[in-house]
């Protein structure tokens, strides 16, 4: 009983400078943003209203436009990610020449700061400069224009080349929210090449052998065995990118400040504009959004675990 009482105690002090850290950077702020929540003016200036912010923001027009796009920025960069994540990863795992040089490449975008990066891909976005240029070069049928100022649906203009004139609410996302998620794919890649690779390592090679010697194909090897024994890591990477997608904010705010009139304002974006900018309803109700933007993640990370957990298959190698 005193060696079991030792080991707690120690256990208890490796885990106290995490705890203090957590605690203080974490959870204190947390705390502080629930207070903060049911006041209403500038902190330090602010009077007590209750709930008054959360019934607020329910019939709020503009949080309801932020969320859905914020919907539509998860839904096109998350699946998107992961599977030319997987693609990507599954080419630099085979024996090729220059693949340390290759596994680089794809992973220096992650660690350049996004803001630098978002300020390059502005520039390249604007008119008469590399995307434009690249589009006439290919001979597309394009207008020269900013792309990040285009806030038609992608869905509606796509339509329109067809002759078909589609409802407001099936415009899709704006062009200029699609260009946002292509940086955002191309900038959170080669963390998902980089986790896969590591993953695919573990795939043991005999079974891979043995399924072959069965009579597998390509496609049944990856949908029976590859993708199996790699549901660990991707069901890793989809709560990450689920998560982080939901928090974008500086490649949104740097390629597209003012949220381009409610079509690239995404609620992180929002939380930004209602508690800091001039014209906000104040950090009251900035900080009730922010908490209800965590009750939305916590609980869409929660329904993952329920739903997609059960399919995750922990038969790897030990």
């Amino acid at each position: 009983m005193g060696s079991r009482r030792k080991q707690a105690l120690v256990a208890a002090l490796c885990l106290l400078p995490s705890a203090l850290v957590l605690g203080c950077f974490h959870l204190g702020p947390l705390l502080r943003a629930v207070g903060v929540s049911l006041h209403t003016g500038a902190i330090g200036h602010d009077a007590w209203v209750g709930l008054a912010n959360y019934r607020e923001l329910l019939h709020d027009p503009a949080f309801w436009a932020s969320l859905v796009v914020t919907m539509w920025f998860v839904l096109g960069t998350v699946p998107a990610t992961l599977f030319v994540g997987y693609l990507v990863a599954e080419l630099l795992n085979r024996d090729i020449r220059g693949r340390a040089f290759y596994r680089m490449l794809f992973f220096t975008p992650y660690v350049v700061s996004p803001v630098a990066a978002s300020a390059v891909w502005k520039w390249m976005f604007e008119v008469s400069t590399v995307v434009n240029a690249r589009l006439v070069a290919w001979g597309l049928p394009v207008p020269e224009q900013n792309w990040l100022l285009q806030p038609r649906g992608l869905f509606a203009l796509l339509g329109e080349a067809c002759g078909r004139e589609l409802p407001a609410w099936a415009g899709g996302p704006s062009v200029a929210l699609c260009c946002v998620m292509l940086v955002s794919i191309w900038t959170m890649l080669g963390f998902a090449v980089v986790v896969l690779l590591a993953g695919m390592s573990q795939v043991p090679a005999d079974v891979i052998e043995a399924a072959r010697l069965d009579g597998a194909t390509g496609w049944q090897l990856r949908r029976r065995i590859i993708v199996p024994l790699l549901s660990p890591t991707l069901f890793f990477l989809l709560i990450v990118f689920v998560i982080k997608a939901f928090q974008a904010f500086n490649t949104i705010y740097v390629m597209t400040p003012g949220g381009l009139s409610g079509r690239t304002g995404t609620v992180t974006f929002y939380i930004y504009e209602s508690a800091f900018m001039m014209g906000g309803k104040g950090a009251g109700y900035g900080s009730a959004v922010a908490l209800v933007l965590f009750g939305i993640i916590v609980s869409l990370t929660l329904v993952q675990f329920r739903v997609l957990g059960k399919r995750v298959h922990y038969g790897g190698r030990a």
